[in-house]
């Protein structure tokens, strides 16, 4: 995430945080599973920690390399036996019929058909083997945000303001990327002519599915019918369904936007979503989409979850609003017992909430047709972390609870489009930053990684967010109840305190175990989180 993208945080709940919930829950003398150090101490102020606790379970690391010395250099080190290997770089061509790449003269008809600009999620999807390549992937990338002050010559800093035709390719430059790719030998190449290369931007098509499809908050001089928006942006992380669809996920869309906020119809409510503070780019001043007097419900069609068939490349993307609007950070999906399918996401701000959405119908491995709009229909939930250790998913259902038309939710698109409005009734548990949130194969327990939160203060500090001023962020184990991702009920314990160990936090890396490949099987392929330029 770029620092000038990342709000200070908007979530004046009075909840306990995640910090107090684990100071309350482990206390002083209670030995803490999973951590280990004097460092993990010092941070929750222990006296003391049993042999029990300070014991690692499991052998040997399972990891396949001998690691590598820590170093801080100019020089990228990979473990002996490896190297690095550049696919494909900002500007590269996608497909047919893309222009060579002029960093002196970018225009956005030219980005329309290049590799995009800094790189989030990078996610494989398998193509069938045959016997001239038997590895050949479809690899999917997000492009987050750019870097103007970078991209054009004559200009320089965070904040650089562009001009419209530099707006326009900064707008060509971010969203995501298809191309297919193949091993040859021991190498790996872009796959020139490949039929499933794509470009997506802020001006391709999408669809508005779901709940808030149609609703007035999102009718705009451009679509009416609240049904169809141009694009996606900001996305951060992702994730991959069960049948194969590339699920991309839009964060900061409030730095887009410009104007004068204070006029808008629903003022407060974009006020808890961070629009109306200023905008980091320029794209307002030249496109009225973006300015907030002139489109004031534009901003309402962005913060959702983006489903992409990367294996169609002529189908049209589809913003899925049954699994809420806020700043979604990754989206992963894992299945319940019963074969419904459950993903999980984190509202990536400070203070704000964990969430999971589970689908009303299982997803038919036999027919993949029959999944196309399975996201439509099903239940989020908010995520509250008790002092106790028990954790509870919180359904965000119209009619239940507080979600009533008295408090402003008279329809479940009242719920999708204003989220966080809604979870904050429920009074979940405000976290630090919730990142990405991986689920492990073997155990079924959740992993949420919390990034940071230089906000938060003494008298703020709670069981599962558990630092003052927590710089360097930490991990949260979820073990959801019976072993089942669809249960609204579990535990929780602080998995990893990151940091120096015996100053900042203690950091305990626990040994690797091994892990059953996810869906799809297959080869995976060595990637690496490629740089913003060339």
């Amino acid at each position: 995430m770029r620092d000038d993208l990342e709000d200070v945080g908007v979530n004046d709940s009075a909840e306990p945080s995640i910090g107090t919930l684990i100071g309350r829950r482990f206390g002083r003398r209670v030995a803490l599973r999973g951590l280990a150090g004097a460092g993990v101490a010092a941070a929750l102020g222990a006296e003391s920690l049993t042999t029990t606790a300070l014991a690692q379970s499991g052998g040997p690391s399972t990891l396949g390399f001998k690691e590598i010395a820590h170093t801080l250099d100019s020089t990228q080190h990979v473990p002996e036996g490896y190297e690095v290997q550049v696919l494909i770089r900002w500007g590269d061509p996608v497909g047919t019929g893309a222009p060579a790449f002029d960093p002196a003269k970018l225009t956005a008809a030219a980005q329309e058909k290049q590799f995009g600009y800094n790189n989030d999620y990078i996610g494989l999807h398998p193509l069938p083997a045959n016997s001239k390549q038997s590895d050949r992937f479809l690899m999917v990338v997000n492009h987050e945000y750019t870097n103007t002050g970078l991209m054009f010559a004559g200009l320089s800093g965070a904040r650089a303001v562009a001009d419209k035709s530099q707006s326009e390719v900064e707008m060509a430059a971010v969203g995501g990327t298809v191309v297919e790719i193949a091993r040859e030998g021991a190498a790996w190449k872009v796959v020139g002519d490949s039929k499933y290369a794509r470009r997506i931007s802020v001006n391709t098509p999408m669809e508005i599915s779901g709940p808030a499809a149609g609703d007035a908050r999102l009718k705009t001089a451009a679509d009416p019918g609240g049904r169809k928006v141009f694009g996606t942006l900001n996305n951060c992380a992702g994730g991959m369904t069960p049948w194969g669809t590339w699920l991309t996920c839009e964060e900061n869309f409030n730095s887009f936007f410009g104007g004068d906020a204070s006029k808008l119809p629903d003022a407060e409510v974009q006020k808890r979503y961070g629009v109306g503070r200023e905008a980091a780019y320029s794209w307002w001043r030249h496109i009225d989409r973006f300015n907030l007097e002139k489109e004031p419900n534009e901003p309402n069609r962005f913060g959702w979850v983006v489903e992409i068939d990367p294996y169609e490349p002529d189908s049209v993307p589809v913003k899925r609003t049954a699994l809420g609007r806020f700043k979604h950070e990754g989206c992963t999906s894992v299945l319940a017992k019963d074969g419904r399918v459950v993903l999980y996401s984190g509202d990536d701000e400070r203070f704000e909430y964990v969430y999971k959405f589970v689908t009303s119908k299982p997803w038919n491995p036999n027919d993949r047709t029959a999944n196309k709009n399975l996201l439509d229909e099903g239940t989020l939930y908010v995520a509250r972390f008790a002092a106790d250790g028990k954790a509870e998913w919180l359904p965000l259902i119209q009619g239940q609870g507080p979600l009533t038309a008295e408090n402003g939710f008279a329809t479940q698109a009242d719920v999708a489009i204003k989220t966080r409005l809604a979870a904050d009734l429920l009074k979940p548990t405000p976290m630090d930053r919730p990142e990405d949130i991986e689920t492990n194969p073997v155990n079924d327990k959740v992993y949420v990684v919390l990034t940071n939160n230089g906000l938060r203060k003494p008298d703020q500090v709670e069981a599962a967010n558990p630092r003052a001023r927590n710089d360097h962020g930490h991990i949260v184990e979820i073990t959801p109840k019976d072993g089942d991702h669809g249960s609204t009920g579990g535990t929780w314990t602080v998995f990893l305190l990151a940091g120096k160990p015996g100053q900042d936090a203690g950091a305990h890396y626990p040994t690797a175990r091994p892990r059953r490949p996810a869906w799809p099987t297959a080869s995976m392929v060595p990637t690496r989180r490629a740089s913003a330029g060339r």
